[in-house]
This record gives C-alpha cells, structure tokens and sequence, in this order.
C-alpha cells in the first residue's frame, strides 16, 4: 500500500509488485496486489465495454431465434432478457467498481461465498471465454465464404491464432488500443445496420418498396416452433429467449478489466452504465431491425437452419446480407461483411483476454496451479496464455464437420456456461449485501450503489436459474443422449466442481460477519489518491489522439 523504494519489477504475484505512471505522483506505488498493471484509460475501458459484448450471434446468430420464434417473439425476448441482464449489471456493478480486483467476480465468489463456490465459478467462466475462441475463428470462415468459397479455412484459423497471440502477449496497453479501433468498426456495424433497416422499410431501396412492418404480418409476429397452436408459439419464444441468452452479454468482461483499469471507480462506473444504454441500442434495437428486414421464412434462413441448404456463407446466416440480397442492393453486403469481420475478431480478441485473467485468478486463489501465477515485466500471465492458446485449435474442427455444423455445436455448448456466469453474479451480490448489512457498512458510500437491492438479484437468479434449467428441454421429447450432453454439460459439470474442491478442501460458506469486505480496497483507495490530475473524459481522450485539447490537465496537487 505504502510508497515503495524499489524499483525492480516481480514476475510473480504477491510479492510486492510496484509500477509507475505518467499522471500519478511522483514515487513508486502499488497499482495490485498482483502482477498485473492498470494501463487502460478511460476511452479503451468504454470502447472494451462496447465491443466485448458485440459478436457474432448480434449479427449472424440471431436469425436462428428469429427462424424458430418470428420478429415479435424475437423483439419481446431479448427486451425481456435484457432488463434481467440489466439486473445483473445493477450487481455486478456496485462489487466491481467497489473491489475492482484480478479475476473480477470470480474471485469474490470465493472471497464472499464459498471457496467451492468461487472454484466452480471460475472453471467455468474459463471454459466459456476459452471456447468462445475457436466459435469466433469458425465464425470468421464464414463469413469469408461470402466472397470465395475455396479460401483454405485451415489458413484463416492459423493467422487468427498467430494475431490473438501477438495481440495478447503485449502489454495491456496494446492490447486495449487494439480493442479501442475494432470495437469502434463495431459501432459503425450497427449504426449502418440500423439506418440501413429505417431507409430501406421507407421504401429507400432499388426497388422503391416501403415494406415497414410487413413481416410482422406476412409472415405473422409469431412463428409456431415443434408445435403448433399457442404451445407451438410459447417453445417458439422460448427459442428466441435462448438465443437472447447467447447474445446478450456484458458485465463479466467489464469486471475482467477492471483490475486493469485506471481510475477504476470513476472509469469502470462510467462503462457499467452505459450497459443500460448498450441493452437498450445494440440488443432491443438489433432485434427490432432483424424482424423488420427478412420475413422468417426467408430462403435463406430456412435452408441454414432446418438443414436442406448449404448454409455457406453469410447471405446464408447473416439476416441483413439476406435482406440486402432480397432487395437487389449492391456493394453494402460487402461492406457489411468487412465490418462483420472486424466484429468476430474483435470478439475472438477479448475472449483470449477474459480466458487468459480469469485462469490468472484461479491461480491467484490457489484454485489452478501455482505456475501459472507467473507474469512477464509488461503483466502478461505468461503461462496462463499458453494455455488459452490451445482453445482456438478447436476451430480445426470445421474443416471435417463443416462450419455451420461446428457454429451449432458450439452455440449450444456454451450457452449454459454464460448463464451460468450470471447466476453465481447474482448468489455472490446477496452474499455480498448480507456481509455489509451484518458488518454496518454503508453502500451509499461505495463508487456505485445498486437500485432496488438486495430484490434485483433473487429476481435475475430465479430468472436465469429457469433459463438454465429449461435450455435443452428440446432434448427430452424425442429424447436424444447426445443434444442432451451437448446442452446440459456445462450444468453438470458445474455442481460437480463444486462438490469436488468442497470436499476435497473441507470449505465452509462464508458467513456474513466473517466476510472479508475489505479485501484490497486499501490499495485501490491508495492508488486512485495519488493522482494529481483530474479524470479526463471519453471525447476529450478522443480529441486529444488527433492533437486537440493537450492542455486540458490541471497543476499537480501537492
């Protein structure tokens, strides 16, 4: 906590480590407990908050709920999933701004719950980051197919593994610039996306037809899914929800980077409240626009996802390239597609990040092998990363199975894995509030107070909980082992770690007086006090990359 003398940089957590920085006082101080260096500034943590959570499924995956629910199905359950979400985030919030820590929820799972608990949690939230890599390098092919169909995929899926890696072995830094411009074509992505739907349903298309809303008649608002009647409309809801539940994402990449950020009670805040803002524009809007612009039944989409097509190539999976082509506009499929590819790296990219910080935080905690503790002088988990990279080889896969095989396979083998991750969010919050209601701390004091607690979290967990537990009911009725496998494995695969390490390490819940609420927020505080100049804004960073503003700093504070 103290000021230290000594200038020599650890390679191992939890031996002193001390970093300097440009706008901090002068001296020597501890930025962590650990190895890793707040180096991220307020422009890439908002960028990284935005681009973490956009991928593939906003763009290419959502047709399959839109196939299987219809637009207003699709339009209710991600409005629905959202505000639940939006709950979550309310949680999540208020611990990460308050202990923004290595291993971000993780490890206050361990921390404020149950060693056990905080074991499982952070196997889990691995397994989920580390096998979103190859679905994103899949994903990638793709999207390729779209210009050529005989690009070598083995090729696309080598150069994808050799820039996660040369991307990720720098320092944080590097990697939250790379993040800051992908994650800015994901914005232009969506905002071209969105007008292109109100242009072209105002009838500003080659064919100088104002469609509006037709396809929430024509076809209809609702599609009948495995039944038919009312039930066939509620399993076609459910089908839409759960591809909300894949899509929607968030507050988990946030908590990863805030031990990394700078200023983390005012930067990372400020990036958990634009998640509202974020829900609201990307997901509700991005729903909207997918049941605006391609009817249901499409050709397209119905050959990808009822298996009598192809499915090659995005004017086969991406909604907005099938609306394009429908509509006999040129060029912005290309257009689309080149953003598109700088989306699904973008995603690849963060997910080697978060696969890389949560393995560093299990090692932190003694829950992963001492070894992997080791850091290189820029902070890079160096080992932890080896082991990342072995993930993204999984994306071989899809040159024997086929891409939108392996995409499938993937889709449903990690979504419980992300529900998952929001459920023990949520179980972490109330042990989290029991401990400060016990202990007689005041959380208006905190960086960030979450509304309406502690009945924000029971509400998101029982929500998540039935979503977790209803996810593959398709696999009972006609029973099939093997979907079953696929869909539940990471629900049974889960409790079992938890009972594993409980018994294997006699661990106990932690109860509410016992919690360790204070943790390292003397560091933290310590930290953000000793800089002698105020927070600069997100545009002002903005103008000051092209030369504007420099002198916006006040004298140091002495």
């Amino acid at each position: 906590m103290a000021p230290s003398s000594h200038k020599s940089e650890s390679k191992e957590a939890g031996s002193g480590y001390v970093r300097n920085s440009d706008d901090v006082d002068t001296g020597h101080l501890v930025e962590n407990s650990d190895g890793l260096s707040r180096r991220l500034n307020n422009r890439q943590i908002q960028l990284i908050a935005i681009g973490g959570s956009i991928g593939t499924a906003l763009f290419v995956s959502i047709g399959q709920g839109l196939y299987r629910g219809g637009p207003a199905s699709l339009f209710i359950a991600y409005l629905l999933y959202s505000c639940i979400l939006g709950l979550v985030n309310n949680c999540m919030a208020e611990m990460a701004t308050y202990m923004p820590v290595s291993g971000g929820f993780i490890r206050m799972a361990g921390k404020w719950v149950d060693e056990a608990f905080g074991f499982m949690a952070g196997w889990n939230f691995f397994l989920y980051e580390a096998l979103l890599i190859p679905f994103e390098i899949t994903a990638l092919n793709i999207v390729l197919s779209f210009w050529r169909d005989d690009i070598p995929a083995a090729a696309v899926c080598c150069a994808c593994i050799v820039l996660y890696a040369a991307l990720n072995m720098v320092a944080v830094r590097a990697y939250g610039e790379a993040e800051f411009w992908l994650s800015g074509g994901k914005f232009i992505l969506c905002i071209m996306l969105f007008s292109f739907t109100l242009v072209t349903m105002c009838g500003g298309n080659p064919q100088h037809d104002a469609y509006g809303f037709r396809h929430w008649s024509d076809p209809g608002p609702f599609r009948e899914y495995r039944s038919t009647g009312d039930k066939g409309r509620f399993e076609g809801f459910l089908a839409a929800l759960f591809s909300a539940a894949f899509t929607i994402v968030g507050p988990e990449y946030i908590s990863m980077v805030s031990a990394e950020a700078k200023r983390p009670s005012i930067y990372i805040k400020t990036a958990f409240k634009t998640v509202y803002y974020r829900f609201g524009v990307f997901f509700i809007m991005g729903a909207l626009c997918v049941g605006i612009v391609v009817p249901y039944n499409a050709k397209a989409l119905v050959e990808l996802y009822d298996g009598s097509g192809s499915g090659a190539g995005t004017a086969a999976a991406s909604p907005y390239v099938i609306a394009m082509n429908n509509l006999g506009i040129g060029i912005l499929p290309d257009v689309t597609n080149a953003l598109m590819l700088t989306s699904i790296f973008s995603a690849g990219n963060t997910y080697t990040y978060a696969a890389t910080r949560s393995l560093y935080g299990l090692a932190l905690e003694g829950r992963a092998p001492h070894f992997l503790r080791k850091t290189l002088k820029n902070g890079v988990p160096i080992w932890c990363f080896a082991i990342t990279m072995c993930f993204p080889v999984l994306s071989f896969l899809s040159l024997s199975s086929g891409s939108s095989k392996v995409l499938t396979w993937l889709v449903t083998l990690i979504t419980a894995g992300g529900i998952i991750n929001f459920i023990v969010m949520c179980v972490t919050y109330i042990f989290f509030y029991r401990a400060c209601m016990a202990q007689g701390i005041d959380r208006q004091s905190f960086p960030y107070t979450g509304w309406f607690q502690p009945y924000s979290a029971y509400i998101a967990l029982a929500f998540e909980i039935c979503v977790v537990i209803f996810f593959g009911y398709t696999t009972i009725s006609p029973w099939s082992a093997r979907d079953f496998f696929i869909n539940y494995m990471m629900v049974i695969l889960a409790p079992l770690m938890f009972i594993f390490w409980k018994v294997f390490k006699r661990t106990s819940f932690v109860k509410p007086l016992e919690a360790d609420i204070v943790w390292d927020r003397p560091i933290i505080e310590a930290y953000e006090a000793s800089f002698t100049h105020p927070p600069v804004g997100f545009f002002t960073e903005i103008l000051q990359m092209v030369g504007l503003r420099r002198n916006v700093r006040e004298p140091s504070k002495v």
